[in-house]
């Protein structure tokens, strides 16, 4: 399997995993223009993609989902919920296939494992993809790290956590306290710190690599963000996974597992 982060953070969030039969678009917060530039970048023809899976509704992961479905006719893989919670939003969509948090979804040569998640919007899932390569996990806007999720991403070749502030930069930064305390509740998003306890805890020998995903431009810095990671990996000698970050303004490399 392939994959890479084509945007992350809270201007557009998309994820491209390309197996060998599959080719798939994981949340959509890009334009359709945005989405064909940046899949130009590593090579792939946005006219070969095979579905789009939403993690849930917010705009950050939804604002190009109806004229990306409808321009490129794929069907999107979404939780009724987070479609009503929509509403006209998105414009008709050819294709929905509907499944709840915790469902299993068989996609083409995929074996998708969707995982509830405690973020604030009406239901939001990580994801587990698993193809005959291996496993690879995907847990973004979570406000913990539930038993649940550490569990389910067990043994993965590759993870996508969420790394979105520091805990000090959030405290002392420019946004209204409302906001400050959303952000760091349990329905909000991981910290640094929380991020890197959360890798701890996933980390084995056949780990290879961990994109570090959804990083905030106002609370956080790249180096804030891989410095919590590194000194997470440096502790452990089971493995020395690459450390990928995910940015808003450009794709990532593609990583294959």
């Amino acid at each position: 399997m392939r994959i890479c982060l084509l945007a992350s953070g809270s201007k557009g969030n998309a994820l491209y995993i390309e197996s060998g039969e599959t080719r798939l678009l994981l949340d959509a917060g890009l334009s359709l223009r945005g989405l064909k530039e940046r899949l130009a970048t590593i090579e792939v023809d946005a006219a070969q993609l095979d579905a789009i899976l939403v993690s849930h509704e917010h705009s950050d992961h939804c604002r190009g989902l109806g004229p990306i479905a409808r321009g490129l006719k794929l069907p999107v893989c979404i939780d009724p919920t987070s479609l009503t919670a929509l509403g006209n939003k998105t414009g008709a969509l050819p294709v929905v296939r509907e499944f709840s948090a915790g469902e299993v979804i068989d996609f083409r040569d995929l074996r998708i494992e969707t995982i509830p998640l405690t973020h604030d919007a009406v239901a939001t899932a990580g994801f587990v993809i698993e193809s005959r390569e291996g496993r690879i996990g995907i847990a973004t806007d979570l406000g913990i790290a539930t038993r649940l999720v550490v569990q389910r991403l067990q043994h993965c070749r590759a993870l996508v956590l969420e790394f979105n502030h520091d805990e000090i930069l959030l405290r002392d930064g420019p946004y209204p306290w409302p906001l400050k305390q959303r952000i760091r509740s349990q329905h909000g998003h991981l910290s640094n710190e929380a991020g890197a306890e959360l890798l701890d805890n996933l980390l084995w020998e056949g780990l290879e690599a961990v994109f570090l995903g959804h990083l905030s431009e106002t609370n956080n810095t790249p180096q804030h963000a891989l410095s919590a990671a590194r000194n997470t990996v440096d502790r452990q000698c089971c493995c020395a996974p690459e450390l990928i970050l995910g940015r808003q303004e450009s794709a990532t490399i593609c990583f294959s597992v």
